[in-house]
């Protein structure tokens, strides 16, 4: 029973350091060009999470210290295998970019110059644009899904856009009102939602690019 159970947990490790392996090298632009990827592959390939799981993970990540493509895979990984797991998980997401960028550093001083790859790193800034943007949609159909939220919403975008305020104090503030918006609806007897209707009934379409690593 025991050898079983370390098979399982080393199979798992395995699964963890591989399955972020492969996603590492699409962080080009941050973690959350990153979120398109763990979605495809821990939701819906290997079904280790539920869609709303994943946008409380994506919260989660975000709000804690450290990069966010980092956080996730910590967090998927202590979920399905403990601190190994995490560790696995953190591992396999941070060498490939480790080694990228180790390549890029050099591949970057001998032909910085050369208008060819001045051409092909705004072809990536694009590419990343339209990740992030991705990211962002998914997350916004979860989790926008009534007046309160896309107030909250609005107003966090447009202080963040046209105010000199840190994002730590717009993430504090948005908590603090959820919490005080849910508690208030429960006070005075109004019915609370804290997640889209229907959203365990029938899991969204995955529509994303796929990665060829």
């Amino acid at each position: 029973m025991m050898k079983w159970f370390q098979k399982k947990q080393l199979t798992m490790l395995a699964q963890l350091f591989w399955v972020f392996f492969r996603i590492g090298p699409s962080t080009f632009g941050g973690g959350y060009a990153m979120m398109p990827s763990i979605e495809r592959e821990v939701v819906d390939k290997k079904q280790w999470m539920e869609e709303k799981d994943l946008v409380d993970m994506v919260s989660l990540a975000g709000t804690a210290p450290g990069g966010v493509g980092v956080n996730a895979a910590a967090f998927v990984g202590f979920r399905k295998a403990g601190v190994s797991g995490a560790i696995a998980a953190v591992v396999g997401v941070t060498l490939p970019t480790f080694l990228i960028v180790i390549i890029l550093s050099l591949f970057y001083l001998f032909f910085q110059d050369n208008p060819k790859v001045e051409a092909a790193l705004k072809g990536v800034h694009s590419a990343v644009t339209a990740l992030i943007l991705l990211a962002a949609y998914r997350m916004a159909q979860t989790s926008v899904f009534d007046a309160t939220t896309t107030s909250i919403s609005i107003i966090a975008l447009l202080v963040l856009l046209f105010g000199n305020i840190s994002p730590l104090y717009v993430i504090v503030t948005g908590l603090l009102a959820g919490i005080i918006l849910v508690k208030g609806k429960e006070w005075i007897g109004l019915k609370v939602r804290t997640e889209k209707a229907g959203m365990n009934k029938q899991k969204p379409e995955l529509l994303y690019l796929e990665y060829y690593i």
